[in-house]
């Protein structure tokens, strides 16, 4: 693979001038054009070491209009970085619509240093790969636009470069932690990690550019082109799609017995006697208490979904889980539409940017669900976009449980008579009157339309990692109690199970020093 960027190709002085002045002149158009469209640009830089990926970089930023442009290396993790899910990292750094983000190894700069260090094998290796193109495909589908360049020195010209380097009191390489350093020292081994993974990820939405490293002029020319080229094509084409999703729905038969579904099977009249309900949730609210510090102690995060129709209870099971727990501890997020920042990533931004650090906990109020809730009813999705999004969802959750997120999801159903009296004290009660909207009478008459859309939702996202918990709601009582008990009982189960090793992925969420750590335990 990598002999095709070892034949020596350069460029002179003259011709480089030349060119570079038209270059920049295009890059500049072919950005403001960008600007006035839909489409995150995200160009990612990587290669073997001393093969001036900072210098490309820099000439990048020089040939472009830097207000439209953000720059991110991934190096060492911050300590914020390390007590969330890897992605995390990467999902800040997302451009918005219209703007550029440059990436010096991005999302597989991890895997590579892994795989190199030995901390994983080639099968794991795979398996985060695997991940990674379904993380480019997700961003593709929703209308981004991924450059990834690999820059490449045969084995002789690296030594060479850093020869130079190294006789350069500026040189970034002098500052170069010991570890990456080996990357120069055993260049075989690199290079044989580093084609394992461009041929894994290299595919037709997101192929690498592979470019020659050794004469400078040639390399940032070449890279400058590309870019220019790409953002020229992607401009005049429609985004590149996969072949429309193909409905996953059941035909069923003309029949209401046989159109019944999960929320028509709950017991909306289970409730709870006032003195049961007050002593049960003393009981509960200590042991949540206990049960949060525990989780804290043991850098446990906890992400809690509530989901319900209109009036289902989630405020009220909210405040009786929060008011019996320390408020330095959780985040309650309430999700309405999107603002114009959000509508300007994927509709997952907004989620990621929420989840906790170890030992914390996040509450959302409505999520992420919408996308196949109200969004699909309302037909602010397509059907390609909502049919999709369950996959999107449960690798997201996926993500964050391998990381060892322990991950709730409610569900809290009322019947329509039940809703209606609700919806009416609302409007007569002075202090209820905020919570009730014309939107959400409007709802009511589409109230068969979301039971699909539940009965779907739970179908395709219910996971071992994340299953939903399905609530009756016609006794607040009881609905607060049962969102409870399954909190304190679903906590001091994962808080039992170890976290080391085993049910994280080593080229991806597992860090060196948890291997490090895991090592010594053994």
């Amino acid at each position: 693979m990598f002999e095709a960027a070892k034949v020596g190709r350069k460029i002179d002085k003259a011709t480089f001038k030349t060119q570079e002045q038209q270059l920049r002149t295009e890059l500049l158009m072919v950005q403001r054009e960008l600007r006035q469209t839909d489409i995150p640009l995200i160009v990612l830089v990587s290669g073997v070491e001393a093969a001036g990926k900072g210098e490309v970089v820099n000439r990048l930023n020089e040939w472009l209009d830097t207000r439209g442009v953000q720059t991110f290396a991934f190096w060492d993790e911050t300590d914020e970085e390390r007590q969330r899910p890897r992605y995390w990292r990467f999902w800040r750094t997302l451009p918005p619509r219209g703007q550029m983000s440059i990436l010096f190894g991005g999302w597989y700069q991890g895997p590579i240093e892994h795989r190199f260090r030995d901390l994983c094998s080639d099968t794991q290796l795979d398996a985060e790969l695997s991940h990674i193109v379904d993380f480019e495909r997700m961003l593709i589908q929703d209308g981004a636009l991924i450059v990834k360049f690999w820059f490449h020195l045969s084995k002789r010209d690296q030594k060479d470069r850093l020869k130079e380097l190294s006789r350069d009191d500026k040189s970034r390489w002098k500052m170069l932690p010991d570890e990456k350093s080996k990357f120069s020292q055993q260049y075989s081994k690199f290079e044989h990690v580093a084609e394992r993974v461009i041929r894994q990820t290299d595919r037709g939405l997101a192929p690498w550019y592979l470019i020659e490293a050794k004469d400078r002029r040639y390399r940032d020319l070449t890279a400058g082109t590309t870019l220019l080229h790409a953002i020229k094509r992607r401009l005049s084409e429609a985004p590149p799609m996969e072949p429309p999703s193909t409905s996953s729905d059941l035909t069923l038969p003309d029949a209401e017995s046989a159109r019944i579904t999960l929320l028509d099977q709950l017991d909306l009249s289970l409730s709870l006697d006032r003195p049961t309900y007050k002593s049960e949730l003393r009981k509960l609210q200590a042991d949540a208490n206990e049960l949060c510090w525990k989780a804290y102690k043991q850098k446990r995060s906890i992400v809690v979904v509530l989901e319900g129709v209109d009036a289902g209870g989630k405020g009220g099971a909210i405040r009786r889980f929060t008011s019996a727990i320390d408020a330095r501890l959780y985040r309650v997020i309430p999700v309405a539409a999107p603002t114009d920042e959000e509508n300007a990533h994927h509709y997952l931004w907004r989620f990621w940017r929420h989840i906790p650090r170890a030992g914390y906990i996040t509450v959302y109020d409505r999520s992420w669900y919408g996308r196949v809730l109200v969004e699909r009813v309302e037909g602010f999705a397509n059907d390609d976009e909502w049919r999709r999004a369950y996959a999107e969802i449960n690798r997201f959750e996926e993500q964050l449980a391998d990381s060892g997120v322990i991950i709730f999801k409610f569900w809290l159903q009322v019947s329509q008579e039940e809703q209606l009296r609700r919806f009416e004290d609302r409007e007569k009660v002075p202090y209820k009157r905020f919570k009730i909207t014309d939107e959400d009478w409007r709802n009511r008459e589409k109230w068969p339309d979301y039971k699909a859309a539940v009965n779907d939702m739970v179908a395709h996202t219910s996971t071992e990692s994340a299953s939903w918990t399905l609530v009756e709601g016609d006794d607040k009582p009881y609905a607060r109690n049962k969102v409870l008990r399954k909190l304190c009982d679903g906590i001091s189960d994962a808080l039992k199970k170890s976290t080391d090793g085993g049910t994280l992925t080593p080229c991806g969420n597992l860090r060196p020093d948890r291997v490090q750590k895991s090592s010594r335990k053994s």
